[in-house]
C-alpha cells in the first residue's frame, strides 16, 4: 500500500524548503495557520528568536504569521523553524554575498629606489575581502614585513615602504567581482641638470646671483666656496624654490671672489662656477682724450651676449674719455633713454650699464652703444640672444602596436628655444587615470621610442617633452588613445577533411593563445605548387574552424594555409605540410552502424523513430532500404539520403512497423550492408480467466491466465487489487507480481470482496483489468474455547541444599549466624545439630526459615560454642544435610 502523507492540522501553508536573499536585502518568511488565534514561536538554529531592535519583526495578520529579517547579513544564513504546539515547519535561508566591484582602480606609479609606494583602490562593499598579487603571485605579510595591507572602509591599500629595483612589475588587486592592474616602475636615482651655474664678473657693491636648475623638485643641497660650506647671513642668502636653487650675495666685496659650487644631497657630482671681482681703475687724463669702449672687461671679447628668458641681463661697459663722454644706447633706430623700467640704462663716469629685467624673446637683437665727447666718439655693437625652454612637440603618433609594447613617433618642436634640442622625455598614462608615468630618465635623442611593459587590453595615451640646455618644454598634446594588443598565435592542426574534383574541405583548430584583442575570424589562402603567390580562398573571413572551398582547378596541386585575424592584424600562418591534388579519390563504401543499433531497437507505439546511419564512400554511393526483404513503402516510412549518411524516419510508430530493416550502399561493384531490428511495443491486454480458487479464514486464493496480447514484448508482472463491496474503492495488494496465482490475506471478517488483475509490460499496465466474476464472502465463525488437556505435573521433590553452610570464625560475645538455602516439596522438616547433638530445645540458639533460606543464630557465643554444626532436611521424598565448623575467638 502506498503511504499517504499526513496533512498538517496546525498549518494551512508551511514554509518552503529553502529561501535565498542577497546580503543587505530584506527577507520575509510567511506561514498560514489553521487557527487564527494560534501562537507561534520562531527558532534560528534551534534557538528561539526574540525581538531585538529592528532586525527581526514578528507580525500576525489574520491566518498569516510573518517573520521579517531586515538588512540580512552572513550571520542570518541559518536554519529557521516555525513552531505551533507540537508541529513544526522547517526551512533554510541562504544569504548570497553580491560580487564586489572595483569602483576606483589602481594607478600606475614611477618612483626612485628607496621611496615609499602606496597603491590605493576603492571597492563597492565595506570590509570586503581582496587579494593582492604581483606578476600573478599572491602577496602576503612576510617575516620582513615588506608589504603592508590596510583597509579603511571601502578603500584598500598596499604599501611598500622602501622600494628596490626588484619591486618593478604589475600589481593586481582582485575581488570576487573584478580586478585592477597597475604598473610600478622603480628607477635608479638620476638627476638632470636643466640649467648649470654660470661664471660671474661683478663690481664692488653690486649683487651676484648664482642660479641652477635640476630635474627633481625634492632634491636639496648645499653651496660651498673654495671647498667650505657657505653659511647664510644678512648679506648672503640661499633659496630653494621648486627645481631652482639660488645663492645671492649682496654688496659684493673683494673677499667674495672664488670658486662656488652647488652639491645636491645624495648625488656624486657638483655644479661649479667662478666669481670674478672687477676692480675699477681710475684714470687721471692729462689732456682731452677721445672716448673709448672697453668691452673685454664685461663680455670676454664676445660680440654676442646670451641670456636665459626670465633672467636679468646686466651689461657693464667700462668707458674712458675726457671730458666724460655722453652715452647713447639704441636698438636699431630706437634710442633707449629710460633710467627705470624693465629695459633701462645707467651712466657712470667710468662705465655705463645696460639692464634688462626678466629677459623676453622680444629683447633679442643688436644693441649699439655710442660714446661722444669733444675729442671724438666710439661705437660698439652687442648682440643679445635670449634663450628659453623649447616649445612642446606636436601630439605623437603611435605605430607598430604589439601585445605589451608600441612604437611612439613624433616631430621636433617648431621652436627650439634658441638652443639645440638635446633630447626628449616621454610619459604615458591609462586613459581613465589622471597620473602620468615618466618612461625615460636618459634623454631620447631620436624621434622614435619603443614603450614596453604595457598591459594588454588597457587603453593608454602618450605625450612628449622637448629638452634643451635651458630646460623642458611644456608637454605635448596626448596621442590618440590606443590599446596594446597582439595578433593571436597561429591556428593549429590544419588538415584535409574531404576532396573532390573541384572542391576541398579543410579544417583546423583555434589558436592556443587569443589574448585581449579577441578573434575576428580566419583567412584561408592557397598557393599553386611552384608559385609563391597566395590567393584568398574565401571572400572575407570565416568564423568557423572548417570551410568548403569550391571552384578549384581539377588536377592542380595546391598548398593551403590559414591565419587568425583580430584588431592587431593576422597571426602567423598555419600551412599544410604537403600540397593536395584536387581530384576525387575512389573510396570503398563502408557503413558505420551506431553502437545502439547493433541490438534490437525498441520503441513504444506513437513514438518517433529517427535513425541516422553514417557511411563513407566516393563517389556518392547509391542507398537502398528493405524491410523483411521487401521494398519499403514510402507512405509509411520516410527515407532521406545525403553524401555522408542516410536517415530512416517514422513520425508515429505502429505495431506493423516492427521487423528487420536492411540498408545497402553500393558504388559500382562494391557494396556494404547492415541490418537493424526494430520492435514497436504497446500496452498488453488484460489477463484472462481470473477466478477465486479457495476461501479460508481471512484469506482468498486467486488464479488467472496470461493476457492474449502481450503488447509485442515480455510481460513483466501483474498488479492485483481488492475492493470491499460496501465502498468499491480499489486498493493495491501486489505490484509487479510475477506468478499467475496469489493469496490475498488480512481480509476483514463478515465483509465481501471483489478482485481484479492488470497485466504489465515495459509500456505500463494494461488499459483494462481482468475482474473476478464472483465475490469472496469472509464468513463469521462462532467463538468457543476448548481448553487443552495438560498432563498433571508432579511437583514433589526431595530436599536439596542449593547453598551449603560455610565455615566461620567469630569473636566471642557477639551474636553469630549460620546460613544456607534449601529447596524441596513438600516443605521439608528442618533440624539443627551441634557436634551431632540436637539443638531444638536450646534457648541460646534460634532458627529462622524465610523463602528457602535457613538461618541459625547463636547468641553471644563463648569458646565452648565452637564445633561442627549441621543442618538436616527431611520430607517424604528423601533427606539432605550440610555442615560447617564454627570457631569462636577471644579478643586479646
Amino acid at each position: 500500500m502506498k503511504k499517504e502523507e499526513k496533512k498538517s492540522e496546525a498549518f494551512l501553508k508551511k514554509l518552503d524548503p529553502a529561501y535565498q536573499v542577497d546580503k543587505g536585502q530584506k527577507m520575509k518568511l510567511v506561514v498560514e495557520v489553521a487557527n487564527p488565534d494560534a501562537e507561534v514561536k520562531w527558532l534560528k538554529n534551534g534557538q528561539e528568536l526574540r525581538v531585538t531592535g529592528s532586525r527581526y519583526i514578528f507580525e500576525s495578520i489574520g491566518n498569516k504569521r510573518i517573520l521579517t529579517i531586515n538588512n540580512c547579513s552572513l550571520a542570518d544564513d541559518a536554519a529557521y523553524t516555525c513552531v505551533i504546539g507540537e508541529e513544526k515547519s522547517f526551512t533554510e535561508l541562504f544569504v548570497r554575498e553580491p560580487p564586489v566591484q572595483i569602483l576606483r582602480p589602481l594607478e600606475d606609479q614611477v618612483v626612485m629606489v628607496g621611496e615609499r609606494v602606496e597603491f590605493e583602490c576603492e571597492v563597492s562593499e565595506d570590509g570586503a575581502q581582496v587579494k593582492w598579487e604581483k606578476n600573478g603571485v599572491e602577496l602576503t605579510r612576510e617575516e620582513t614585513f615588506k608589504y603592508r595591507f590596510k583597509k579603511d572602509g571601502k578603500k584598500h591599500f598596499l604599501i611598500i615602504n622602501e622600494t628596490t629595483l626588484e619591486d618593478s612589475g604589475n600589481y593586481i588587486v582582485k575581488t570576487n567581482g573584478g580586478e585592477s592592474v597597475a604598473e610600478l616602475l622603480v628607477q635608479e636615482k638620476q638627476l638632470e641638470i636643466l640649467q648649470g651655474v654660470a661664471d660671474l664678473t661683478v663690481k664692488a657693491k653690486e649683487q651676484a646671483v648664482f642660479k641652477c636648475e635640476v630635474s627633481d623638485e625634492t632634491v636639496t643641497g648645499i653651496w660651498v666656496k673654495n671647498g667650505k660650506e657657505v653659511v647664510p647671513n644678512e648679506r648672503i642668502k640661499i633659496s630653494h624654490i621648486g627645481r631652482v636653487h639660488k645663492l645671492t650675495i649682496d654688496d659684493v666685496v673683494p673677499s667674495d671672489e672664488g670658486d662656488y659650487s652647488f652639491i645636491p644631497n645624495g648625488f656624486a657630482f657638483n655644479l661649479s662656477a667662478k666669481l670674478h671681482f672687477m676692480v675699477s681703475h681710475v684714470h687721471y687724463p692729462t689732456s682731452s682724450e677721445p672716448p673709448k669702449i672697453k668691452l673685454d672687461c664685461a663680455s670676454g671679447n664676445a660680440d654676442t651676449i646670451i641670456v636665459v628668458a626670465g633672467n636679468k641681463l646686466r651689461l657693464d661697459v667700462p668707458i674712458t674719455g675726457d671730458p666724460a663722454p655722453t652715452v647713447v644706447w639704441s636698438k636699431g633706430d630706437q634710442i633707449i633713454s629710460e633710467t627705470d623700467g624693465r629695459v633701462h640704462v645707467e651712466t657712470h663716469p667710468d662705465h655705463c650699464v645696460f639692464i634688462i629685467e626678466g629677459a623676453e624673446k622680444s629683447d633679442e637683437g643688436a644693441y649699439t652703444v655710442l660714446l661722444k665727447n669733444p675729442a671724438g666718439e666710439d661705437k660698439a655693437t652687442i648682440n643679445v640672444k635670449v634663450i628659453e625652454a623649447p616649445d612642446p612637440p606636436q601630439a605623437p603618433k603611435i605605430l607598430n602596436i604589439g601585445e605589451d609594447f608600441c612604437t611612439v613617433q613624433w616631430q621636433p618642436p617648431k621652436y627650439d628655444g634658441g638652443m639645440p634640442i638635446t633630447g626628449y622625455i616621454l610619459e604615458r598614462k591609462k586613459k581613465k587615470s589622471y597620473r602620468w608615468m615618466r618612461l625615460n630618465y636618459d634623454l631620447v635623442k631620436e624621434l622614435t621610442y619603443e614603450s614596453k611593459r604595457m598591459i594588454e587590453g588597457v587603453i593608454y595615451e602618450m605625450r612628449i617633452y622637448a629638452v634643451n640646455a635651458i630646460g623642458m618644454s611644456l608637454p605635448s598634446q596626448p596621442s590618440q588613445p590606443f590599446m596594446p594588443i597582439a595578433p593571436t598565435s597561429e591556428p593549429t592542426q590544419l588538415t584535409v577533411e574531404d576532396v573532390s574534383d573541384t572542391s576541398i574541405t579543410v579544417k583546423w583548430r583555434p589558436p592556443e593563445r587569443i589574448g585581449a584583442g579577441g578573434l575576428d575570424g580566419y583567412m584561408v589562402e592557397y598557393c599553386k605548387e611552384g608559385s609563391s603567390e597566395w590567393v584568398p580562398a574565401l571572400q572575407g573571413l570565416t568564423e568557423r574552424t572548417s570551410t568548403l572551398i569550391r571552384d578549384l582547378p581539377t588536377g592542380e596541386r595546391l598548398t593551403f594555409r590559414v591565419k587568425a585575424i583580430n584588431l592587431a592584424g593576422p597571426s602567423e600562418p598555419c600551412t599544410m605540410k604537403e600540397p593536395v591534388t584536387i581530384r576525387e579519390i575512389m573510396q570503398r563504401p563502408k557503413i558505420w552502424l551506431p553502437r545502439f543499433l547493433r541490438q534490437k531497437l525498441v520503441k513504444k507505439v506513437g513514438e518517433t523513430v529517427n535513425i541516422v546511419i553514417p557511411f563513407q564512400g566516393k563517389p556518392r554511393p547509391v542507398v537502398t532500404w528493405l524491410k523483411d526483404g521487401q521494398p519499403i513503402d514510402p507512405k509509411q516510412v520516410g527515407i532521406r539520403n545525403s553524401e555522408a549518411d542516410t536517415i530512416l524516419f517514422i513520425r508515429s510508430a505502429e505495431r506493423h512497423h516492427s521487423g528487420e530493416y536492411q540498408v545497402k550502399i553500393q558504388i559500382e561493384n562494391c557494396e556494404d550492408t547492415a541490418a537493424i531490428l526494430i520492435q514497436i511495443v504497446d500496452k498488453p491486454s488484460a489477463p484472462q480467466k481470473l477466478k477465486i480458487v479457495e476461501i479460508w479464514g481471512f484469506n482468498v486464493a486467486l488464479e488467472w491466465s496470461p493476457p492474449q496480447d502481450d503488447g509485442n514484448t515480455e510481460i513483466s508482472g501483474y498488479t492485483i487489487q481488492k475492493a470491499d463491496k460496501k465502498t468499491m474503492e480499489w486498493f493495491t495488494v501486489y505490484e509487479h507480481y510475477r506468478r499467475l496465482n496469489c493469496v490475498v490475506s488480512d481480509l476483514i471478517m463478515g465483509n465481501e470482496y471483489f478482485f481484479r488483475v492488470f497485466s504489465e509490460n515495459m509500456c505500463g499496465l494494461s488499459e483494462k483489468p481482468a475482474n473476478s466474476k464472483d465475490s469472496a464472502q469472509i464468513q463469521k465463525t462462532g467463538i468457543s474455547y476448548k481448553p487443552p488437556n495438560y498432563k498433571e505435573h508432579e511437583f514433589g521433590e526431595a530436599p536439596k541444599f542449593t547453598h551449603p553452610l560455610v565455615n566461620r570464625s567469630v569473636v566471642a560475645g557477639y551474636n553469630a549466624t549460620l546460613s544456607c538455602s534449601l529447596r524441596g516439596s513438600p516443605k521439608p522438616r528442618i533440624t539443627w545439630y551441634k557436634n551431632k547433638m540436637d539443638l531444638s530445645g536450646e534457648a541460646r540458639y534460634r532458627a529462622f526459615s524465610k523463602q528457602g533460606v535457613l538461618t541459625l543464630e547463636v547468641r553471644k557465643p563463648s569458646p565452648f560454642d565452637g564445633g561442627v554444626y549441621m543442618c538436616k532436611a527431611v520430607n517424604e521424598h528423601g533427606e539432605a544435610e550440610t555442615e560447617c565448623r564454627l570457631e569462636v575467638r577471644v579478643p586479646q
